[in-house]
């Protein structure tokens, strides 16, 4: 191999460690606020409060 060929597959790789460390980030940090969100339902459930999620609306009966 020729020395730009290795240079560009060290580029490639480091531009793909760098991709999977910005996934695993963002995992890292939807694990962090579904984690807060349920601390705050089970919160709530204790005291009594209404459950203020934003997740699926509930289910209509009627349709019409």
């Amino acid at each position: 191999m020729n020395e730009d060929t290795e240079k560009a597959q060290t580029t490639r790789k480091a531009e793909i460690e760098r991709q999977a460390k910005l996934r695993r980030d963002r995992a890292a940090e939807k694990l962090r606020e579904n984690l807060s969100r349920r601390k705050q339902q089970t919160r709530a459930r204790r005291s009594g409060q209404a459950d203020e999620t934003n997740g699926l609306p509930a289910a209509k009966m009627d349709e019409s």
